[in-house]
């Protein structure tokens, strides 16, 4: 624990890649591999599941530092972290320990996560006795679910390839379904993930998927990318991207975030695929069960304007259409999928890519030979669970541009442009040919900042967590601000900190960590998906709302209303 809570110290002090890539092959090249196997996990993204809940964990500090409620509570609206709150109120320790990561992992926090309150009570007052600060920060933020660090999964893997000479690429590949979390980490394994290259290397990854090829986002425009047929265009689809993995005789369904999904789709992990398959796609809520033509053309699509007004949804949307992302966040958020659910809410795999065939690895073909050999798979197995991401096609750049005006009608993104001979590479790169996503403008309205929250880390002593409302009329006729949406992301540092001062000065109540504000600052705030939703007050949610830009030239009264956001709604389509 010792050398895990020193490493982390070093990460989250600096923001210098190389120093923080130094610390990483330091730590790698003398940890035990039982607790370099935990150090990858967590470093990698993998997240500890909360064994303590925060509100006992606050109890138990409360009582071992003997302070009183309203000390401990002033300390951490000054701190803003619980877990740095309780490192700096306890008194030091009487001991020191040197029990492991891994012994931490499995003989001490994994037996507190259900225990009787005064066995978690004992088993903590043991435990801050021979830790020292550090120590004791890790310790709750593992305990407490909120582990995270500022060091990317692309450097961990850059410092395991140099400790090990291994390549990068084959050390992002053997990483994949590491941070799943239905199996602990292991010395063995962790031996195995940097180990020299060998002959039998394919027949190790069992189940696990391949690393997922990432696309960059169109700046420009895309005429500049060269001739028209030199791509390969796609709708790009807003659901979770996957890998369904056929092998050994069984299905899996991994996730981006590399989470196993299989028996969150049962009709999925039914697939009757070839043994040895690997399918790269979009787990989607479909409305219609008709299969979708495996080409739109240009010259066969309806008009359409660059905002689609007008085109009947008949004829766009006559193979039918993915459902909103709200829909597929039943599926994923329910323990148990009734026949029900299922039936009202079915998924499909939008197939884009075929990376493995018989077992042999595809990633290296071009993308047109790849595509070739995925129409000629997807149509042997031919079920309406598994469908062919259409190609979309037209004479110009200009009329694919027509065609993209269609996205929101058609429930989609925007386009992915995919180069024609692109291998399938390991992540966001261009060494192998290029995927860009072609994105529609984000919806954008202008709403009121009402509450605000502090940050954590770096930002715990600046409110940067905002809610922001929109105008509406109650029965009784008289306008209010009706809360809609929270963000915390697309401001400067000076801006935040110009925000913060007006938060400061225009607080009107305090909740707990919340602060009401005086409405004084309008925002514009751009978010991806609109819909319904019965549990805002608003009775619309909205997909990744973020700042755009603050607007100093509208005054509150100016903000948009409800109503605005309803007729984006209704101009949304189905």
């Amino acid at each position: 624990m010792r050398e895990f809570a020193r490493l982390y110290a070093e990460l989250d002090e600096t923001t210098a890649t190389n120093r923080k890539l130094d610390a990483l092959q330091q730590y790698f090249s003398s940890a035990a591999p039982e607790n370099a196997a935990w150090a990858v996990y967590f470093l990698a993204g993998g997240k500890p599941r909360q064994a303590v809940p925060s509100k006992l964990l606050r109890q138990v500090a409360i009582e071992y530092a003997a302070l009183d409620e309203w000390l401990f509570d002033e300390c951490y609206t000054a701190v803003g972290d619980l877990a740095e709150t309780i490192a700096h109120i306890l008194p030091p320790a009487e001991r020191h320990g040197d029990v492991g990561l891994a012994q931490w992992m499995r003989e001490r926090i994994g037996p507190l996560r259900g225990a009787d309150p005064l066995a978690i009570r004992d088993a903590l007052f043991s435990y801050w006795n021979e830790l020292d600060w550090r120590e004791r920060f890790l310790l709750t933020k593992l305990i407490g679910g909120g582990f995270r660090v500022g060091v990317s999964r692309l450097l961990v893997t850059r410092a395991l390839s140099a400790i090990a000479a291994v390549d990068s690429k084959l050390i992002a590949q053997r990483l994949m379904g590491w941070t799943d979390g239905s199996v602990a980490p292991t010395a063995s394994g962790f031996l195995q993930l940097i180990a020299a290259p060998s002959d039998g290397e394919h027949r190790l990854r069992g189940g696990q998927p391949y690393p997922f090829f990432l696309a960059h986002q169109l700046q420009g425009e895309p005429s500049a990318l060269g001739p028209l047929a030199n791509w390969q265009v796609e709708w790009k689809y807003d659901g979770i991207r996957a890998q369904l993995v056929r092998r050994g005789g069984q299905n899996y369904l991994w996730s981006r975030g590399e989470d196993l999904i299989t028996e969150r789709f049962p009709e999925l992990a039914a697939l009757a695929l070839p043994e040895g398959t690997v399918i790269d796609g979009e787990v989607l809520i479909w409305v219609d069960s008709a299969v979708p033509a495996a080409s739109v053309t240009a010259a066969a699509a309806p008009e359409a304007s660059s905002s689609a007004a007008g085109v009947p949804l008949a004829d766009v949307q006559a193979a039918g259409f993915p459902a909103p992302f709200a829909d597929l966040q039943k599926r994923i958020g329910r323990k148990t999928l009734s026949a029900k659910l299922l039936t009202e809410l079915p998924a499909v795999l939008v197939a884009y890519d075929l990376l493995e065939e018989d077992g042999v690895d595809l990633r290296g073909l071009p993308q047109r030979e790849r595509r070739t050999l995925l129409e000629a798979l997807v149509d042997s197995v031919y079920r309406p669970q598994l469908r062919l991401s259409p190609l979309v096609e037209a004479p110009s750049w200009e009329a694919l541009a027509q065609l993209r005006g269609q996205a929101r009608v058609r429930a989609v993104e925007g386009m992915m442009l995919k180069a024609a001979d692109a291998r399938y590479g390991v992540g966001r790169t261009k060494d192998v040919g290029t995927w860009w996503k072609w994105k529609v403008d984000p919806y954008s309205v202008d709403a009121v900042l009402i509450y605000a929250q502090a940050g954590h880390g770096r930002r715990a002593s600046l409110y940067t967590d905002y809610t922001f409302a929109v105008w509406d009329v109650d029965a009784a006729g008289e306008r209010k601000l009706v809360p809609f949406a929270k963000a915390y992301s697309g401001l400067t540092d000076a801006e935040i900190a110009q925000v913060d001062s007006a938060i400061r000065k225009s607080t009107v109540e305090k909740f707990g960590p919340v602060r009401s504000v005086r409405p004084t600052m309008v925002f514009e705030i751009g978010f991806e998906g609109i819909a319904l939703s019965s549990r805002h007050k608003a009775g619309i949610a909205v997909r990744f709302p973020r700042i755009l830009r603050r607007r100093d030239d509208k005054c509150v009264d100016e903000a948009d209303t409800l109503d605005t956001l309803k007729a984006l709604l209704a101009a949304a389509g189905p």
